[in-house]
């Protein structure tokens, strides 16, 4: 059952690090069974209610889980392991359209930028008691949201997005409830809900965001938070049209305890118009992160959201990390005052690149999808095979499973540094490496 791997410990906590270790190390496979408790138990000298409590702290931490009398097995993916280790090594001399990083050649300086902040803090340093957020950034960012009609609410700033996601599902809900996420969707949000207790339920996406039918019937079911990405969602590019967030809301409606988390990772980087959902629930929060736009290295978001999810974030953050720099806050405070980022230019750029893929694909018999941000999402009936054959003709792209719950496979290809003269080249290669699959789309 376990091959060589021998399970140790006498207490809970160290039974379940032993396993944990294991998994870790690629020792215990995703899907490998695991001793009855009884039976560990017994092998280990120790009463049954220990090893008990150390399965229970696994699958609180999304390790493992337990289907009745078949037992406890490793989780298909489980959160210890993380998906980025479903990825593709980039041998030399292959073209690297896996990674999801922006253009560097699109990304301001951030030199001046900080050099502007220092400055500052030098003149009026921030101490102990301060307060966490820049005034001047709250009032950029709150101009902003208002003008994108997002509700008004207080503003806090994360060490970026998922950071702000994380802050806001344990303010909120406990080990064991349920989170509506999309199918595909951003990897490390879907390694964090089980990481923190939390059962994802997996909901459909198109062209135009998460497919209504498919919310209503995870709230439905019992999911008890749903997140969803505004524009240039990751992996497939998906934009939440007006008229999709209008049916999003109506399903909303008819659940207002229903924690909503809005992520709009690609601020600055997309001319689409925001259609937020906030205002409808009680409970909400809405995330805007600076790395896509402004490096993903200054590691800062803004959030907003009603007063009471706001208050038990920032309550909770200052029992932490306390703030985030104001250095770096004031940073980019300076460097949206600057106008550091051209976001027409930006999104002409990655919009054409995109849509030179998707044409030169379409041209090849391959359908292609991506509506906004730096990523196309390609439909495949064989994932490992099509990565693997496209690695041999020299391109490297991201593993559909890297983004995947329960929707059909596919991979992803990140066209940021995309060239003019790549396309047709990629395109090529793609479709020797795939055969379009019948189907809907990608959902």
């Amino acid at each position: 059952m376990l091959g060589e791997y021998p399970i140790k410990g006498r207490r809970a906590a160290d039974i379940s690090a032993s396993i944990e270790r294991a998994v870790s190390a690629g020792e215990l496979e995703p899907g490998q069974l695991l001793p009855p408790m009884r039976e560990l138990a017994e092998r280990l000298g120790v009463n049954p209610n220990t090893v008990a409590a150390a399965y229970r702290t696994l699958r609180e931490r999304g390790v493992i889980e337990t289907d009745g009398r078949r037992g406890s097995r490793v989780r298909s993916k489980p959160a210890t392991t993380g998906r980025e280790f479903i990825r593709v090594e980039v041998p030399e001399g292959v073209r690297d359209a896996a990674a999801g990083n922006p253009d560097t050649a699109l990304l301001p300086p951030l030199a001046p930028a900080f050099a502007w902040a220092a400055a500052r803090g030098d003149r009026e340093p921030v101490l102990y008691g301060h307060e966490p957020v820049d005034p001047e950034l709250r009032r950029v960012a709150r101009e902003e949201l208002d003008a994108d009609a997002v509700p008004a609410g207080p503003v806090a700033v994360t060490s970026g997005s998922l950071d702000a996601i994380e802050r806001v599902l344990a303010a909120h809900l406990k080990p064991g409830d349920t989170v509506a996420v999309e199918d595909p969707g951003w990897g490390s949000l879907l390694d964090l809900v089980p990481a923190l207790g939390l059962r994802p339920a997996p909901v459909g996406v198109d062209d135009d965001g998460p497919l209504p039918e498919d919310v209503a019937r995870a709230l439905a079911a019992g999911a008890r938070a749903l997140i969803v990405t505004d524009r240039a969602q990751n992996p497939t590019g998906a934009a939440v049209s007006a008229t999709r967030a209008r049916a999003l809301r109506d399903v909303l409606r008819e659940h207002p305890r229903t924690l909503l988390i809005e992520d709009d990772h690609g601020h600055r980087i997309v001319d689409l118009p925001l259609h937020p959902l906030a205002g409808v629930t009680r409970h909400w929060a809405f995330v805007r992160s600076a790395a896509k736009a402004y490096g993903p290295d200054l590691r800062i978001a803004v959030l907003t959201g009603d007063d009471l999810t706001l208050d038990r974030v920032r309550g909770r953050q200052r029992l932490g990390p306390g703030w985030v720099s104001r250095i770096t806050q004031r940073a980019l405070v300076r460097l949206w005052a600057d106008g550091a980022v051209d976001t027409r230019a930006v999104a002409a750029a990655y919009g054409g690149r995109r849509d030179a893929l998707i044409a030169a694909l379409a041209e090849r018999g391959v359908s292609a999808h991506g509506r906004s941000g730096m990523n196309v999402w390609v439909p495949v009936p064989d994932e490992t095979g099509a990565v693997a054959r496209l690695l041999q003709a020299g391109w490297a792209v991201a593993p559909g499973a890297r983004f995947r719950i329960g929707s059909p496979p596919g991979i992803r290809i990140t066209v940021s540094t995309l060239t003019e003269g790549e396309a047709g080249r990629l395109a090529d290669a793609v479709a020797a490496a795939v055969r379009p699959a019948p189907g809907r789309g990608y959902v």
